[in-house]
């Protein structure tokens, strides 16, 4: 899902990285597998039998996947033999993690519910549901991140284990860039809140200090423990002082000769301001008594209070903003994020957003090495503290292979209205343009297909052209999913799409000799050439078996029989045999008679219809009139004035049996024809 690849042959070999948090120091988690190399170097992906020194690789794309196939030429020019394999690599493996499937189907419906915010409140009203959303995407991110580091820790396989926590070191990164663009773009911190929202980021994702404070406080004795100080420092660092000063009781306790010492600091620690929003204290009252209390501490450096304790006056030094010190902890800091927000607390506590991204491009400079080229992780940040939206989002859709962050981010930040109109060249949004990307990759998943149709439902310039194209793609396996697509499709009034469905599951279903779901798709489709094929394949089987197959659905037609002429004849020709049934024997032979003197029975079924007619004249009592009877004989010369010639290509057995059925026929209508003519000439007395 977050991860690049790129395509080598299998003798191709990539340099392997340094450890990120060398140089960068990204955000480190308990786990030690957790790495972010994925954010900065793409992950091979061999192709078997490969040379890259000799042969170069072709390539087309596909919705999900990358058809890779070898060319006939040499890596030095000229030609050689092509290879005959194929070989599918697809682009994104995780959509295929059930756990992952979890993070697309929760942030579906929080998207689907972000499209219902009405356009018209006002941007006062909308900011709380904003934050909430954002809040939501980033719970959903956390919830598999967890989910990911426990099945991590908890397989046997070691290759597994280390897919999982690649997954986790990335969506670790995503979740840090989506809680910065949060503070600064969609809350929109002001100064003085701004510092408190970056402490609370800081704090969010670098959560080992906690660990490391249980460990030192279960210990035996605590302020012995060869981590008590970092432990102390780190909250410092972090602006917990309430959790410092409790750690630091633990030693003031052993040195009873340096109480007053610590009781300074701890008093120190204590009269920190801190701004709180909520109170009626302006922003310039804040200002001002922080600024006596700063100059308190700085006299306790200038008088040397601390200077018997170099703990101590480290962090006196750390309450000032030293520099100089702040960089010597840089392995607690482990970041020059964090650096740079520990600075703006204790150095700029009220810095204003306009001001942010100088001091995060000095920060960055200060706490990475020289030589040590910035990676994508830290540019992307970089560029947040800038203010520069879109340049967030192109590093991220460059770093990330997986459009759902750049898509869903993008999304939310439009409906902030921070987005300005950047139109790409063919006429659509960026906003658009990255959820159409990110739900047509869905449109390869088995089942997150049904998720992509609400993405390209609020795409409103080219959602409805690229549903019409991606729906028809989708794998018809049974008839539930294809009437499941062609409920999607028949919500959107797409015609076409649920035509095209219909006739493909009618075939399928005729393949296989299913002629019941066969007809009923063709009339789904209002396909009438179709619908007359299966038509004959029913009139066929009757004559075959004796029975039809599939009755309820003849006898349920309905006005769909005006389809065709031959499903008319099927159905009417269904309505004549239950009339019989029925007993009903004089409407079943006038249903009979219109079926062939109205030309809707095919002539070669004619015979058929005449052979069903004789019970009805063998009947005591006279069924068909005379005028009835000479259209009956009409019919049967008609049908019979072409046959005085044997066919060759028929068996003798079939001929004598047709003929004698002609001679059964014409004796029976003569039978009848004269009982008619006797009853209609009788006058009732």
């Amino acid at each position: 899902m977050f991860s690049k690849q790129t395509l080598v042959g299998c003798e191709s070999s990539s340099k392997p990285r340094a450890h990120a948090g060398a140089c960068t120091g990204l955000p480190v988690s308990p786990m030690e597998y957790l790495h972010f190399q994925n954010l900065s170097l793409p992950r091979s992906q061999p192709i078997p039998g490969f040379d890259s020194n000799k042969k170069h690789l072709g390539f087309v794309w596909g919705p999900g996947d990358i058809l890779v196939y070898e060319t006939i030429y040499k890596a030095s020019g000229g030609s050689a033999g092509g290879c005959p394999f194929v070989h599918e690599v697809r682009k994104d493996e995780d959509i295929y993690s059930p756990i992952l499937r979890k993070l697309f189907n929760e942030s579906h419906h929080i998207f689907v519910g972000l499209q219902r915010i009405r356009d018209d409140l006002p941007s006062k009203n909308k900011k709380p549901q904003f934050v909430s959303i954002s809040k939501n995407y980033r719970s959903v991110i956390r919830a598999c991140m967890e989910e990911l580091q426990q099945v991590a820790v908890s397989t046997q396989d070691a290759a597994l284990a280390t897919q999982y926590g690649n997954q986790v070191s990335i969506l670790l990164a995503v979740e840090l860039i989506w809680n910065l663009c949060e503070v600064l773009f969609i809350d929109a911190a002001p100064a003085g809140s701004l510092v408190l929202h970056l402490l609370d980021w800081v704090r969010l994702h670098k959560a080992d200090v906690d660990e490391k404070a249980r460990e030192v406080l279960a210990s035996e004795s605590p302020a012995e423990h060869q981590a008590y100080w970092d432990v102390v420092i780190s909250y410092v660092l972090q602006g917990r002082m309430d959790e410092a000063r409790q750690v630091l009781v633990k030693r003031a306790t052993l040195q009873p000769a340096a109480r007053a010492m610590f009781k300074l600091l701890d008093n120190l620690l204590m009269k920190m301001p801190i701004f709180n929003p909520g109170e009626t204290q302006t922003l310039t009252e804040f200002d001002v008594k922080w600024r006596h209390w700063r100059e308190e501490v700085d006299r306790c450096l200038q008088d040397q209070s601390f200077a018997s304790n170099p703990h101590l006056e480290d962090i006196c030094k750390i309450l000032v903003g030293d520099e100089d010190v702040l960089l010597e902890h840089k392995e607690l800091l482990s970041t020059w994020y964090h650096f740079l927000v520990t600075r703006l607390l204790f150095s700029h506590p009220t810095v204003k957003p306009t001001e942010l991204h100088y001091y995060a491009q000095s920060s960055m400079h200060m706490f990475l090495d020289t030589r040590c080229v910035p990676e994508p992780l830290d540019s992307i940040l970089l560029a947040a503290f800038e203010f520069d939206i879109h340049q967030v989002i192109k590093d991220c859709s460059i770093a990330l292979n997986n459009w759902w962050f750049v898509g869903h981010l993008t999304d939310l930040l439009d409906h902030c209205k921070l987005l300005q109109s950047h139109n790409l060249h063919f006429g659509s949004n960026l906003r658009e343009f990255l959820l159409l990307e990110y739900a047509s990759g869905l449109f390869t998943h088995h089942s997150l297909w049904q998720l992509a149709v609400d993405y390209f439902d609020h795409c409103p310039e080219f959602g409805r052209v690229y549903l019409e194209l991606q729906i028809e793609r989708v794998p018809l396996d049974t008839e539930r999913k294809a009437l499941k697509v062609i409920r999607i499709c028949e919500q959107r009034q797409m015609t076409e799409q649920v035509r095209s469905i219909c006739k493909i599951m009618a075939k399928k279903a005729l393949r296989n000799n299913r002629l019941g779901s066969a007809l009923s798709w063709s009339i789904r489709a209002k396909d009438a050439a179709f619908a007359t094929l299966i038509s004959e394949r029913f009139l066929q089987d009757y004559c075959a078996k004796g029975t039809f197959s599939d009755l309820d659905l003849i006898d349920n037609l309905g006005p769909a029989m005006l389809l065709s002429d031959r499903l008319t004849f099927l159905g009417k020709y269904r309505e004549f045999h239950r009339l019989y049934g029925e007993k009903r024997f004089s409407d079943a032979a006038k249903l009979l008679l219109s079926l062939m003197t109205a030309k809707i029975a095919p002539r070669s079924f004619w015979m058929t219809l005449l052979t069903d007619a004789l019970p009805l004249l063998e009947q005591k009592e006279v069924i068909f009139s005379a005028d009835q009877t000479h259209e009956l004989m009409f019919c049967l010369e008609e049908l019979t004035s072409g046959k005085s010639v044997p066919n060759p290509d028929r068996p003798m057995q079939d001929e004598d049996i047709e003929t004698t059925k002609i001679e059964l026929l014409r004796l029976a209508l003569a039978r009848n024809l004269a009982m008619a003519i006797v009853k209609e000439g009788t006058v009732e007395v």
